[in-house]
């Protein structure tokens, strides 16, 4: 009902537009307080990376991280990322992962994150703290903070937004009559917009998303995408819709489509029933990292990464690079 009231142009979203002004107006107050300096503002001396959301829900945020994360780590750069380790709950703040970190304690994202890339990263309501952690545990060359774009006790150094190219803003109003945390206009002081699919404005960098290889769960087994066959999809992301469509683009029909909240938490009773004999349960890499200690043998992911055109790549990282030289050059000058 609430992606049609933000997306499908049902009007019912009136009735909620008085907890959008508290919303909006609770937002900008918190803003100004830090820009006015009312509220602390923690800076490191080094470049920190925001990669963030306008919108709530599945934008393809966590591909653009990983793409920014990898692309800086060829490049022979020592980087960290930090979360808010959405849907985890740690014992205590802030939490360094390692090989043995549930996603039940630092969340599903940051868990991938770590697994995909190797990067050290560590989660906290807090931000800062995160980052703090990190930088006590080991040298780095540059922060990526995966979400935060709201959270202004963090300074920042960069910005990216990434925008769902097909829905874009929905309806235009603040949560909970829309999808919005900040509005359009916010985009005017960001670094960078990165449209994941539609039709990218003047000025937005078009963004695909790629599939990987199907991979089993149990065995690591990887097979192409379009030898699967008697398909159960499963997805807990913000939009399910577009897993789904991704797998009929490749030419999957799935039998079944089975959406789960995002950040859901899984139980091997829950996802067992769901296939038949002869059946194999598709899932995104998102929901694989919290399925693999009860895995199946029918049971596979199916990883996507971001695709940028070769022509943007240099625009968004130059500035990055540019930033950690000066870091750099800091570091050495002071000592």
């Amino acid at each position: 009902m609430i992606e049609r009231i933000w997306f499908g142009g049902e009007h019912w979203y009136w009735l909620l537009l008085p907890f959008s002004w508290l919303y909006g107006l609770v937002s900008a107050v918190v803003k100004t307080s830090y820009r006015l300096g009312w509220r602390k503002t923690s800076r490191f001396p080094l470049p920190v990376v925001v990669v963030g959301n306008l919108t709530a829900g599945g934008n393809g945020k966590t591909p653009v991280v990983l793409w920014l994360v990898t692309h800086l780590q060829q490049r022979g750069w020592r980087v960290g990322v930090v979360s808010r380790g959405y849907g985890g709950r740690a014992a205590r703040y802030p939490l360094l992962l390692n090989d043995k970190t549930l996603p039940g304690e630092a969340g599903d994202e940051p868990v991938l994150i770590f697994q995909r890339t190797g990067a050290p990263v560590a989660v906290s309501p807090r931000r800062v703290d995160a980052v703090a952690a990190l930088l006590k545990q080991q040298t780095l060359d540059v922060v990526i903070t995966d979400d935060g774009l709201q959270h202004y006790a963090l300074a920042r150094d960069i910005e990216w937004v990434v925008i769902d190219g097909v829905r874009r803003f929905g309806n235009g109003w603040w949560l909970p009559a829309g999808p919005m945390r900040e509005r359009a206009h916010r985009l005017d002081s960001v670094s960078a917009v990165i449209t994941n699919g539609g039709q990218a404005l003047p000025g937005e960098v078009p963004m695909q998303l790629q599939t990987g290889e199907a991979i089993n769960l149990l065995s690591g087994q990887t097979c192409s995408v379009e030898s699967l066959s008697q398909v159960v999809a499963m997805a807990g992301i913000g939009h399910p819709p577009r897993f789904f469509a991704t797998l009929r683009a490749k030419g999957v029909a799935p039998v079944r489509e089975v959406s789960f909240a995002d950040h859901q938490s899984y139980r091997h009773e829950q996802l067992s029933v769901l296939t038949s004999p002869g059946q194999v349960l598709v899932m995104t890499e998102k929901d694989a990292v919290k399925c693999r200690d009860f895995a199946q043998e029918n049971w596979w992911y199916i990883p996507v990464n971001a695709r940028l055109p070769d022509g943007d790549k240099e625009r968004l990282l130059a500035p990055i690079e540019q930033l950690i030289r000066q870091y750099r050059r800091g570091v050495v000058s002071n000592n």
